[in-house]
């Protein structure tokens, strides 16, 4: 599988003129910036309460007037799930980082990106949560900081979906909000049938299939849901 050259950036263009005692002004990069769905930082109690709370406290993940929802949240749900979810969460924690394995994959996954952008000096490869740590508007402003003036967030979801894709676009542009100097975004579409990532999945699961001692009559792909016509 041969992945496309990437198209030569464009010269950075400087902040301008700026005036006396003003601040200086980092610019002229890209930030590139995976957001994944979110993980909590631990498996007890409190933490998985915490990102229990923000998952479910999300209009686009929970679509029912707060006024109905929050009692059921905050009195039934929030008491309950934290510990039978931590529970679930420890069975496939990263012991050696301490952290899930959402979290680490994502990272790599970072890391590999900038690895295979590093003869591009102006492109930043960053990752970030949509829930928890670390969050996406930390990682923004970790952008801006590093002289990103322009940031493509990337969702890590193949289709879209309100709960997902949109989800994350929202928290970016609240992250932006609040910055008094905010760069320009643009977000990746849905990728779903391109072919270098239709390829991608075919020879992960090619490989997978070669380290088998027996060979399978049938392969059974199974997905998280099908979205609402």
């Amino acid at each position: 599988m041969t992945l496309p050259t990437p198209a030569e950036p464009k010269a950075a263009k400087a902040p301008g003129p700026l005036p006396a005692g003003h601040p200086p002004v980092k610019a002229g990069k890209i930030g590139v910036m995976l957001v994944n769905l979110g993980t909590p930082d631990g498996t007890d109690f409190k933490p998985m309460w915490r990102y229990l709370r923000e998952f479910l406290s999300d209009p686009r993940v929970i679509e029912l007037n707060k006024a109905i929802w929050y009692p059921i949240l905050y009195g039934l749900v929030l008491t309950t799930r934290p510990k039978k979810s931590g529970a679930n969460y420890a069975r496939i924690w990263n012991r050696e980082k301490n952290e899930s394995p959402l979290r680490t994959y994502t990272r790599a996954q970072a890391e590999k990106l900038a690895e295979a952008l590093s003869d591009l000096p102006d492109v930043v490869v960053d990752w970030a949560m949509r829930y928890g740590n670390p969050s996406t508007a930390s990682i923004a402003q970790r952008l801006v900081d590093q002289g990103c003036d322009r940031i493509l967030s990337f969702p890590l979801y193949p289709q879209y979906s309100a709960t997902t894709t949109a989800t994350a676009n929202d928290q970016l542009f609240r992250a932006l909000m609040k910055m008094r100097r905010a760069p320009a975004v643009r977000s990746v579409p849905p990728y779903y049938d391109e072919p270098v990532y239709i390829e991608a999945l075919a020879r992960s699961i090619e490989r997978h299939l070669a380290t088998l001692d027996f060979e399978p009559e049938v392969v059974i792909t199974s997905y998280h849901g099908i979205p609402k016509p």
